[in-house]
C-alpha cells in the first residue's frame, strides 16, 4: 500500500516549549527542519502555570537567550506582568518572573516558528522511530507517512499515554483535553529504551467574576521592568501591568481535604506515577505538612483575553464537588465559579540515565531528546533541555564536536548534568541551591558567560556579540578607574559617609574600597565621582556586583579550577572498570552501567564513594604512564 514518504535532516516531535526551540535552533543553523504536534493549536502551550521564570528558572531563560534561545524574547513580547524576586537577597538568587497572557505566548511563538526558514509544520502523531543498526534513520506517522532524517529529537512533554485524572474520573487525554499520543511509547520500549510513568498536576482555572478581590492582597509588578532578553531594548517592555492576588487556605480547608482523602486518586491507589516533590499538590501539602496552618494561593491571571485566572498553589486530584467545596473555603473564593476543574496528569517519560551530556541516546545514534519527556518538570527546564539537544543534533550532522555546558558554566549545565548523571526518581525541577557555584551562575551575567559560546554555535548574530565585547570591555576599564580614583576626607566625603551610616575615613581610600562596605555601592557613590563616564545599568551593575562580591567571587574561582581538573580528567567510552582491582563492587556496576565521560562526572554517580573515585585515579593514571 503506497504511503507518503519524505526527507528532512532533523525531525522534532512535539512542539512545547522543548519542541519549538528544538526546532527553531536547527532551522536558524540552516537544516531542513520538521516540527510535529498533535495539533498546531497548541505550540508553545502553557498547559499549567501562566508565568515564565522564577526562582532559579529565570536564570534559565536567561542562559537560554544568551545562547540564542527564543523563550526570553518571547516573555518579553507577551507579559503582562513582571518582578524581580528575591531582591532583598544577594544576587545569586535574583530571579525574573513574567506573568504571560497565555493566548498571545504561543501565538507569537507560533508566528516565529512559521516564519522561519528552513522549518516545515505537521501536525500528525508520530508513532514509531526507524533504527537500523543502532543508528536513528526516519520517523513513521500514525498514517503511516515515513520522514527519512538524519536525527530526530523527542519532545513529546506529557502527552504519552496521557491521562487526566480528577476523583474517580480518568480521561485518556493529554493536557487541556488536548489529544494524548498512544503509540510512540511501544516503538521505543522495543528499541530497548526504558521507560517511567511520572504524575504532575494542575490548579483549577475561576472565574474572575466570582473573586472578591478584597479579601486578598494585591501583588503589583515592578515599577521598572528588566527583560528576560539581552537583546530586548529595556526602554521597550516599560508598559502598564495586570495585578496578581495572594490569599491563604485555613483550618477548614485542610479539614476538608482531610476528610476526602479516600477520595483521592493520589491516596486511592489510582494514579501510579511519580509526582514532582517540589511542586506538590494541596492535598499532598496537608497530609505532609500537618502543623501548617495555612498554605499561600496564588490569584494570577491567565491573559487580558479572558476572565479565567489560576489559583497557584492549589493544584489537585479531588473529585469536583470536593474541588468546589475546599476552594469555597479560601477567602475571596468564597462564591467562586471553577471554570476549568483541577486534575492530575499521568504520563510516560525516559529514564534519562540513558542520555549522554548531549542528550543523544547513548544507544541509538541521532536520537535526542529533550524536556518532560526527560523526566523533569517546567517550562523553562523543557525549553534548555529542547534547544541542546537540537543544537546537538545539528552538531552531529555538521560533523561538529557536541555543545556540553558543564556545572561551572551554566545552570542548563547543572540541570542536565543531573539528569544524566543522578537517579531521578520524579520529576526533576531546577533550584539555586542545586548550584555549586550559584555566586558566578547569576542571572545578571547570563550574557557574560554564554554569549560567546552561542556566537560560536552559530545562533547568536554579530551584533549581539560585537556588544557583548563591548560590554565586557566597558566593564573591565570601569572596574579599573575605580581602584585609581582616590577619595580623601573632605568634609563632602565625611558628611556623605556619615549620612549613609558609614564609618568615616581617617586618611584617603579608592572609590573601589567603598564600594565594598555593606551599606554603600556603586550607584550612591555618583556624587563623590565627578569623572564617572556615562555607562548603561547592566554595565553598572556588574562593576556594582564585580566589586562589592570580589573576594567570595575569587574564591569561587578557585573551586571552579579544582572542580576543572578532575572534569577534565576524560575517562574512554568503552572503559572497562572491572579491571580496576580494587574498585568495590556496586562502583563497578554503577560505573559500567553509567559509562561516565570523565573522573568528575563519576564522582557524582549515587553509589560511587570518594574512596572509589582515588582508586580510580590512581588506576588511570598508571594506565596513562603504561601507555607513555
Amino acid at each position: 500500500m503506497p504511503f507518503l514518504e519524505e526527507t528532512y535532516d532533523v525531525a522534532v516531535v512535539g512542539a512545547g516549549h522543548a519542541g519549538c526551540e528544538a526546532a527553531l535552533a536547527c532551522a536558524r543553523l540552516g537544516l531542513e527542519t520538521i516540527l510535529f504536534t498533535v495539533s498546531v493549536d497548541s505550540i508553545a502551550l502553557m498547559p499549567c502555570n501562566p508565568n515564565i521564570g522564577g526562582s532559579s528558572k529565570g536564570h534559565l531563560v536567561r542562559e537560554l537567550d544568551a545562547l540564542g534561545g527564543e523563550m526570553g524574547k518571547n516573555i518579553d513580547k507577551t507579559f503582562i506582568q513582571s518582578k524581580m524576586l528575591n531582591e532583598s537577597k544577594g544576587p545569586a538568587v535574583h530571579s525574573l518572573r513574567a506573568q504571560a497572557d497565555k493566548q498571545e505566548y504561543t501565538r507569537q511563538m507560533r508566528m516565529t516558528l512559521e516564519n522561519t526558514d528552513h522549518l516545515t509544520i505537521r501536525q500528525a502523531e508520530v508513532s514509531e522511530i526507524i533504527v537500523e543498526d543502532g543508528v536513528l534513520c526516519g520517523v513513521k506517522t500514525f498514517s503511516g507517512a515515513v520522514y527519512h532524517v538524519k536525527a530526530a529529537v523527542l519532545c513529546t512533554g506529557t502527552y504519552l499515554r496521557a491521562s487526566c485524572i480528577y476523583g474517580d474520573v480518568s480521561n485518556p487525554t493529554g493536557p487541556n483535553g488536548l489529544q494524548a499520543a498512544n503509540h510512540l511509547t511501544d516503538s521505543l520500549k522495543a528499541n530497548g529504551i526504558e521507560m517511567f510513568r511520572f504524575k504532575t498536576g494542575t490548579p483549577a482555572r475561576v472565574d474572575k467574576r466570582s473573586i472578591d478581590f478584597s479579601k486578598m492582597e494585591e501583588q503589583l509588578g515592578d515599577e521598572r521592568v528588566v527583560p528576560f532578553s539581552f537583546s530586548t531594548d529595556p526602554e521597550s517592555v516599560q508598559k502598564e501591568q495586570v495585578s496578581c492576588w495572594l490569599t491563604y487556605t485555613n483550618e477548614e480547608t485542610h479539614k476538608i481535604i482531610r476528610e476526602n482523602l479516600d477520595r483521592s486518586p493520589l491516596f486511592s491507589g489510582v494514579i501510579e506515577g511519580t509526582g514532582p516533590r517540589y511542586c506538590p499538590s494541596i492535598e499532598d501539602k496537608v497530609v505532609k505538612f500537618p502543623d501548617k496552618e495555612r498554605h499561600q494561593v496564588f490569584v494570577e491571571p491567565e491573559g487580558l483575553y479572558t476572565n479565567e485566572m489560576y489559583l497557584g498553589g492549589m493544584s489537585s486530584s479531588l473529585p469536583e464537588d470536593v474541588q468546589y467545596a475546599m476552594y469555597r473555603t479560601v477567602p475571596g473564593l468564597e462564591n467562586v465559579k471553577i471554570v476549568r476543574n483541577a486534575y492530575a496528569i499521568e504520563y510516560d517519560c525516559i529514564n534519562s540515565l540513558q542520555l549522554k551530556a548531549s542528550l543523544e541516546f547513548k544507544k541509538i545514534r541521532g536520537l535526542f531528546s529533550g524536556g518532560q519527556f526527560n523526566g523533569s518538570s517546567g517550562y523553562e527546564e523543557a525549553a534548555v533541555q529542547g534547544f541542546m539537544a537540537g543544537v546537538n543534533a545539528a552538531m552531529e550532522i555538521m560533523g561538529r564536536e557536541p555543545v556540553v555546558l558543564d556545572r561551572s558554566q551554566a545552570y542548563i549545565g547543572v540541570l542536565i548534568d543531573d539528569l544524566v548523571t543522578k537517579e531521578n526518581r520524579e520529576p526533576y525541577r531546577m533550584m539555586t541551591s542545586r548550584a555549586e557555584y550559584r555566586l558566578l551562575l547569576r542571572q545578571d551575567n547570563a550574557d557574560l558567560r554564554l554569549r560567546k559560546i552561542g556566537y560560536e554555535i552559530g545562533l547568536v548574530s554579530q551584533e549581539e556579540y560585537d556588544r557583548l565585547l563591548w560590554k565586557e570591555k566597558a566593564i573591565e576599564e570601569e572596574s579599573r578607574r575605580l581602584e585609581t580614583v582616590n577619595i580623601g576626607t573632605s568634609e563632602k566625603v565625611q558628611n556623605f559617609l556619615a549620612q549613609h551610616n558609614s564609618t568615616v575615613l581617617k586618611s584617603g581610600t579608592t572609590l573601589a574600597e567603598l564600594i565594598k562596605r555593606p551599606e554603600l555601592n556603586y550607584f550612591m557613590l555618583t556624587e563623590l565621582d565627578d569623572k564617572r563616564p556615562k555607562l548603561p545599568y547592566d554595565v553598572q551593575e556588574q562593576v556594582n556586583i564585580n566589586i562589592k562580591y570580589e573576594g567570595y567571587i575569587k574564591r569561587q574561582m578557585q573551586q571552579v579550577a579544582q572542580f576543572k581538573k578532575l572534569e577534565n580528567k576524560k575517562i574512554p567510552e568503552d572503559f572497562d572498570y572491572s579491571l580496576v582491582n580494587s574498585l568495590r563492587k556496586e562502583a563497578v556496576q554503577k560505573l559500567n552501567q553509567r559509562k561516565p565521560a570523565n573522573i568528575g562526572q563519576a564522582s557524582r554517580i549515587s553509589g560511587v564513594s570518594p574512596a572509589d573515585i582515588s582508586v580510580l585515579l590512581v588506576y588511570m593514571e598508571q594506565m596513562r604512564h603504561g601507555k607513555g
